[in-house]
């Protein structure tokens, strides 16, 4: 069973920095993209960034600010962010298109169960 686990969210002042981190386990046998969405309360989740390969993409709210990489250990992601602002709150949930061991021809989304960012003015 594919699982992702989050790390890293936290309370931080206005102007701060926080690093996300996403692994993922269990059965895989190849992830074709991971990124991340965040939802504030009573809001919808909302694409944050994603990576694909070498390409990424986010959202216009966090470009310049924001930067999604894969990191060393095999089927993680990391987030970092880099000036933070009150807007940015919300609880940040990592997900991966990922194709199983048990079929290989399809990719199905997988979510992790999301880290609370706060971010005080």
């Amino acid at each position: 069973q594919v699982r992702l686990v989050e790390s890293g969210g936290g309370l931080v002042q206005a102007g701060g920095s926080l690093r996300l981190s996403c692994a993922a386990s269990g059965g895989i046998f190849n992830i074709h993209t991971m990124g991340w969405y965040r939802q504030a309360p009573g809001e919808q989740r909302d694409l944050v960034a994603t990576i694909s390969g070498s390409r990424t993409t986010y959202a216009d709210s966090v470009k310049g600010r924001f930067t999604i990489s894969p990191d060393n250990a095999k089927n993680t992601v990391s987030l970092r962010m880099n000036d933070l602002k009150p807007s940015d709150t919300a609880v940040y949930y990592c997900f991966a298109a990922v194709a199983t061991n048990v079929d290989r021809r399809y990719y199905s989304d997988y979510w992790g169960q999301g880290t609370q960012v706060t971010v005080s003015s």
